[in-house]
């Protein structure tokens, strides 16, 4: 047992919540530094007509999805499954994934990553491009820093145009 762990409380009320788009909210819960690099999780808020998360994949943690309200559109590799209220995912390393909430839906999901990552300040970055303080270039600048790679998708582009 490590003596030195310490739990980590976090009050929704001083929670850290940013804006990473006109219709989505990335509120901050805990990051790897304050886990000793068990884990990082934070809440999505994704609004009717969000785009979510493009495509893309992580080297070195497993990603999870627990939906907390809504309806989530997730994609794994080749396919995409929809989740609802109460359902759950993981995505290992290197599997390409997206996700938004279903059309016509919002949703609220948990997100975590284990081992932990210091995915703070990608998060700010993203409220940085959302308001004109940081471009694209920035967030492809970062890919391994983050352990955030994009690809393009074919099967997500499909699905978002359906919308």
């Amino acid at each position: 047992m490590n003596a030195s762990a310490q739990p980590v409380l976090v009050r929704a009320g001083s929670a850290e919540t940013l804006q990473d788009g006109a219709t989505s909210l990335i509120t901050l819960l805990a990051d790897s530094d304050g886990t000793q690099g068990a884990l990082t999780a934070n809440r999505a808020t994704l609004r009717k007509g969000s785009p979510g998360a493009p495509a893309h994949f992580h080297t070195r943690a497993t990603e999870m999805f627990f939906v907390l309200g809504g309806s989530l559109r997730v994609l794994l590799g080749d396919r995409i499954v929809t989740l609802g209220t109460g359902d759950f995912v993981t995505v290992p390393p290197r599997l390409p994934h997206a996700f938004a909430p279903a059309p016509g839906e919002e949703a609220d999901v948990l997100v975590a990553f284990t081992p932990g990552m210091d995915r703070f300040d990608y998060y700010r970055l993203l409220e940085r491009v959302y308001r004109g303080e940081a471009t694209v270039e920035d967030i492809k600048a970062s890919s391994e820093r983050y352990d955030n790679h994009y690809y393009a998708s074919p099967l997500w582009q499909a699905e978002l145009a359906d919308d």
